[in-house]
């Protein structure tokens, strides 16, 4: 299997995480920026221990992606929303992924291999920056291990600019999504994750908080994709909708290894919810 990947450009000194953040939320991923976010997964990595952590061979497995993007521009995250919404309780993020087929010749194989068939990006299109972790059980009872890229939009030669040129901005409608497993895709900009309108503190699996995120405006502002589906979309976008359950625990982990922390309408920094 194979993905596009460019050389890191890690600092050997991150700053601390419970002050500010590693990269900006608002200017566009850049080969530096990139290279910012794969140091603080890797650090993230070595202080969970997932160097050395292994699969239990007596556990069914899944794999999904975590997609950084540009788009307009903006930096953020690439998220569904599923066919099947109702049986997801109003939970309309959701990174694309799914079951390790044994076919996959790994988990990030899966999750790449996911990602094609669910919106249409090629493995080659996907600058892959590390992983988060541990893995955590979904509540059909899989394994779920996640990864973090990058998505280029497609004929995207090697970008031959500085490291602080901006990357080129993927293009929401030129995505294939596949229907009606797909009934929508848009993008979470990471901003987000800085607004505290826009996120509420909740319980992972009751016992441990992480943030929950209201992206209801995001998924009616954004041109539908999957028109088989847009009945159902419509019906549910008047409702309150959020990013939360496993998705939303492990964004949170992405803020956390980005040491990116919510503002109050003051504009002073709050605390994290998952220290």
């Amino acid at each position: 299997m194979f993905y596009r990947t460019f050389m890191a450009t890690t600092s050997s000194a991150l700053p601390s995480m419970s002050h500010s953040n590693i990269i900006s939320l608002t200017a566009p991923f850049t080969r530096n920026s990139l290279g910012t976010i794969r140091g603080a997964l890797l650090d993230h990595a070595s202080r969970a221990g997932l160097m050395i952590s292994k699969p239990d061979p007596n556990e069914s497995h899944a794999a999904v992606l975590v997609p950084f993007c540009n788009v307009d521009g903006v930096p953020g995250v690439l998220l569904e929303v599923r066919g099947n919404l109702r049986s997801h309780q109003g939970k309309s993020g959701i990174f694309p992924g799914g079951k390790v087929d044994e076919a996959d010749s790994s988990f990030l194989a899966a999750a790449l291999r996911e990602v094609h068939e669910e919106v249409g990006v090629p493995p080659d299109q996907v600058d892959i920056l590390g992983h988060l972790g541990p893995a955590e059980r979904s509540s059909k009872g899989l394994r779920v291990w996640p990864y973090v890229g990058f998505v280029h939009p497609p004929e995207t030669a090697s970008p031959g600019q500085g490291l602080d040129a901006p990357l080129p901005s993927l293009s929401i409608d030129s995505l294939v999504v596949s229907q009606p497993e797909v009934a929508a895709v848009f993008h979470l900009p990471l901003s987000a994750f800085a607004c505290q309108t826009r996120l509420k503190s909740g319980l992972f699996r009751a016992s441990r908080p992480y943030w929950t995120v209201d992206v209801s405006d995001l998924v009616c502002r954004r041109r539908m994709r999957g028109n088989a589906n847009r009945e159902l979309v419509d019906e549910t976008v008047n409702e309150s909708l959020e990013v939360w359950g496993l998705t939303g625990w492990y964004l949170s982990l992405v803020m956390k290894a980005l040491g990116i922390c919510i503002r109050n309408t003051k504009g002073q920094w709050t605390g994290d919810p998952l220290n």
